[in-house]
């Protein structure tokens, strides 16, 4: 038996600590995860080598700094989590395993007016489809990370208003799903999910204080602080959309007048293109225009990169990030998007945090929200079941 402060209990607690370290990373050298535990270089070549010899690593050779090293990643075998991101026009579904490999992956579209139920069953159905083409055991699924396009009540894990899927007000979807796909679920909004992702996998990796600012039918922001995803009490940290440019500016969908997303989202922006390009417009066609020489969405782009800019503006003096991305179909604009936004930062910002800032656009283009979604799912796990080799202890289906 394990006793508080035993010699078996620190090395079962060294062990997770090794397990979390690779998990959440994908993968790291012995001296990396040296120093990310603050273990000794002899403790972490012996854990290592003990988590080898059980199955639960695998060490294959590298080189760092010239030098050569060895690479240490959890077992593609060890488990499975499934990524699941409901857009305004899609859902898009994610199978990776622990050692943050994708295995399948998959959008299909989604009709803004269908049902929370419809919606569910639907990524019910090609959750399952990817399981069986891939010929994963279920019984190695560890968890769900689940993308919404709208805020979540941190206790109650429910669905808040939101304009996008306007039926799913009031819903529990990590509920919803869970008892469908029978494992626990962990939820999060788009904005969140895209901030992880880019984090994971794209333009934030290496950094630990990041804003991800996603701009399609709305404006929000994914925060990280201290390498983690800040919420905030209530679940809506990041709303960077309702920060008032102009109080006798246009009414905003929350009440309020002249809020940033008036005149950064896409549906604020593209009427103003209308009399020139007609009313079958999407901001994707805008930024191709604007890329082509069109002179009217190059202004429009420039316009909503100088209004992002004065809200980047507000969290470099509130929160002073190390970087921002740009997620979402406007970050394919460039430096015609990007370029402005620096423009406002620069003048607007604290000069010490807008020197400390880089503005990037984000690598992963839509796939930020699902990606974040396995990584959601990657950081929620206990290490201990990899330890113990159950997957299924108990958890709660929301957190």
């Amino acid at each position: 038996m394990e006793t508080p402060g035993s010699q078996s209990s620190l090395h079962r607690a060294n062990l997770e600590r090794v397990v979390r370290a690779v998990r959440l990373a994908g993968s790291l050298t012995q001296a990396e995860i040296a120093r990310t535990t603050g273990l000794s270089a002899a403790t972490v070549s012996n854990i290592v080598r003990e988590l080898k010899e059980g199955g639960t690593v695998e060490v294959t050779p590298t080189s760092a700094g010239g030098r050569r090293a060895r690479a240490v990643s959890l077992s593609g075998d060890a488990g499975i989590v499934i990524g699941v991101d409901f857009g305004h026009t899609h859902l898009r579904v994610a199978v990776g395993n622990l050692a943050h490999q994708v295995l399948a992956e998959e959008s299909e579209p989604l009709d803004v007016d269908a049902s929370a139920a419809q919606g569910f069953d639907r990524a019910e159905q090609l959750v399952n489809r990817l399981i069986e083409a891939t010929g994963v055991d279920r019984a190695k699924i560890a968890g769900v990370g689940l993308g919404v396009p709208g805020p979540i009540d941190v206790e109650s894990g429910t669905l808040g208003s939101t304009a996008i899927l306007p039926g799913w007000t009031g819903t529990r979807p990590a509920e919803e799903l869970g008892a469908r796909l029978g494992v626990p679920v962990h939820v999060d909004n788009d904005a969140n999910l895209g901030a992880l992702g880019e984090l994971v996998w794209g333009s934030g990796r290496g950094v630990k204080d990041l804003a991800y600012i996603k701009v399609a039918s709305g404006v929000g922001a994914g925060l990280v602080i201290a390498g983690r995803i800040y919420r905030g009490p209530g679940g809506t940290a990041g709303e960077i959309g309702h920060i008032t440019l102009d109080e006798s500016g246009p009414v905003c969908r929350c009440g309020n007048r002249g809020c940033l997303e008036t005149f950064a989202a896409a549906r604020y922006v593209l009427p103003l293109l209308q009399p020139a390009h007609g009313t079958g417009l999407t901001m994707e066609g805008v930024v191709r225009l604007a890329r082509d020489g069109d002179p009217g969405c190059r202004r429009v782009i420039a316009d909503v990169g100088r209004h992002i800019g004065s809200g980047v503006a507000n969290l470099c003096n509130l929160l002073n990030p190390s970087r921002v991305v740009l997620g979402g179909d406007l970050a394919e604009a460039g430096e015609l998007v990007l370029g402005p936004i620096r423009e406002s930062v620069g003048r607007y910002a604290i000069p010490s945090a807008a020197r400390q800032l880089s503005v990037l656009p984000g690598a992963l283009g839509g796939r930020a929200e699902v990606l974040g979604a396995l990584a959601l799912a990657l950081s929620e796990m206990g290490d201990s079941t990899l330890l113990d080799g159950t997957l299924h202890a108990p958890a709660p289906a929301f957190t």
